[in-house]
């Protein structure tokens, strides 16, 4: 037995479907005034005066450079579609028809252009999207057809007329030599509608690959920018832990610290805690690898760490200089103003304090 079902809620049903073409126009509205005319000036018998006519409500002429297909039920009446919040170190440079994003490396430990490569690959697994061809060299990737369905028309007797888009785009990752910056751009390259199986002539203009463009951007970013914020955790987490700092006091050689990190690791870690120590630090040359510093006798930390004793260095201008170790270690030296290494007993000295800062773990903020 058939459910009865009221004409009056089929009817609300078709009516208030229509296929995504059909919805930027402005097709329920009355578009008579384009084919009204204007009415001639009234015939004024001579000897009396003309009446004054008023010019608000003219219509004005479509100029020359108006795009004809947008005037009257032609007009598109979207909304802008707006590029949403982008991701950590990125922001967007807008075409006439596609989108392009400037982002920078967060990261210099890692290739900004393999980075974006393996994000962009992940996003495609995860929304299933096939990709047609990879270039990583010339930093081009290739989506196969993107389809989505979307039924218009669903029918309780026979089958349901489905509405299909169908696309395929280019993205194009493209840095900097110096590879601290780069451009990722979208194009939509292939585009086609379907309507209940029929293919349908489409001929995109500009506004449109744009929208189509910002949209599948959107969509992109907000993955990117979900990844980015995972490594910059990852990243803040890694620094956040303490570093091993060994004294090296071989006999008749002169005393250091070996840090064990990478020189970018260390350098970092020492323009934390040498504040703390009671170090002040005047200037920085990375060239160099140098720290300038400035040892006060009124440090609190000194007078806490060795109470009664005499600070284990003495006021005055000193430097610290790093070099890289093999096994990713890096060596820390002290020396005076003059660039001479200081003494192994006061190197020995400092060396208490100094490493139980470097191997103290931080809160991640």
């Amino acid at each position: 037995m058939l459910k009865q079902i009221s004409p009056l809620i089929l009817v609300v049903a078709v009516s208030a479907c229509s296929t995504p073409t059909e919805r930027k126009l402005a097709n329920d509205i009355d578009q008579n005034y384009q084919d009204l005319t204007v009415a001639p000036k009234l015939i004024i018998p001579e000897g009396l005066n003309q009446p004054t006519y008023s010019k608000e409500y003219d219509i004005p002429e479509v100029g020359a450079k108006v795009d004809q297909n947008l005037v009257g039920n032609r007009l598109d009446i979207r909304p802008p579609l707006q590029v949403l919040p982008m991701a950590e170190g990125t922001r967007v440079e807008e075409g006439s028809e596609n989108i392009k994003v400037v982002v920078e490396s967060i990261d210099n430990d890692i290739s900004l252009k393999q980075e974006l490569f393996d994000v962009l690959k992940e996003y495609f697994a995860k929304k299933s999207i096939p990709l047609r061809s990879e270039d990583f060299d010339k930093g081009t990737l290739e989506t196969d057809w993107i389809e989505s369905d979307e039924v218009i028309e669903s029918s309780l007797w026979g089958s349901d007329k489905v509405y299909k888009l169908k696309q395929r785009y280019l993205y194009t990752v493209d840095v900097r030599p110096h590879g601290r910056s780069g451009n990722l751009t979208i194009d939509l390259i292939e585009h086609e509608e379907s309507y209940d199986g029929d293919l349908q002539e489409v001929l995109l203009s500009g506004e449109d690959k744009r929208r189509y463009t910002i949209d599948r951007l959107n969509d992109s970013i907000s993955y990117i920018s979900i990844e980015r914020a995972k490594a910059l955790k990852a990243k803040r987490l890694k620094e956040s832990l303490g570093i091993d700092v060994n004294l090296v006091n071989e006999a008749e050689e002169q005393a250091y610290w070996l840090a064990d990190a990478k020189f970018k690791r260390t350098w970092d870690r020492l323009r934390i805690v040498l504040p703390e120590m009671g170090f002040e630090i005047v200037d920085m040359d990375s060239n160099k690898s140098l720290l300038y510093i400035n040892v006060t006798d009124d440090s609190g930390f000194w007078s806490s760490l060795w109470s009664e004793k005499e600070l284990p260095i003495e006021a005055g201008s000193y430097r610290i200089e790093l070099k890289d170790a093999a096994g990713d270690k890096t060596e820390i030296h002290l020396l005076n103003a003059e660039n001479e290494p200081l003494s192994n007993e006061v190197v020995t000295a400092v060396y208490e304090g100094f490493s139980e800062l470097m191997q103290e773990d931080r809160k991640v903020r």
